[in-house]
């Protein structure tokens, strides 16, 4: 099994930063793919960023050049930079990660941590 755990959530004023970690464990060496989803209140869940094994990365357009996905392979971290943070970018944050490819849903996820922009 795949345990993520996430940290780094809080409340920031518009145009702020904050930086989530993942932290995870188990059987992680089997994961190739890493994502961040978030979740707005009254609203669906919707893919942030992700990074695969090769180091590839993919940025939903409303967070192009303000957030960054990275990866401590070392660790087992994964992060997410968030710069220019703007209140519709308010939600609960997860970390997912899938044993194989970046398709359809993920295969783990986490409890989220929660992320509040004031304007």
């Amino acid at each position: 099994q795949v345990q993520l755990v996430e940290s780094g959530g809080g409340s920031v004023q518009a145009g702020g930063s904050l930086r989530l970690s993942c932290v995870v464990s188990g059987y992680s060496y089997r994961l190739n793919c890493w994502r961040w989803f978030r979740q707005a209140p009254g609203k669906g869940r919707e893919g942030v960023a992700r990074i695969d094994r090769a180091g590839s990365t993919y940025y939903a357009d409303s967070v192009k050049g303000r957030f960054t996905i990275s990866q401590d392979n070392a660790k087992n971290i994964l992060y997410l930079q968030m710069n220019d943070l703007k209140s519709e970018d308010t939600g609960m944050y997860y970390c997912a990660a899938h044993n194989r490819q970046c398709v359809n849903l993920p295969d783990y996820w986490g409890q989220g941590t929660q992320v509040t922009v004031s304007s």
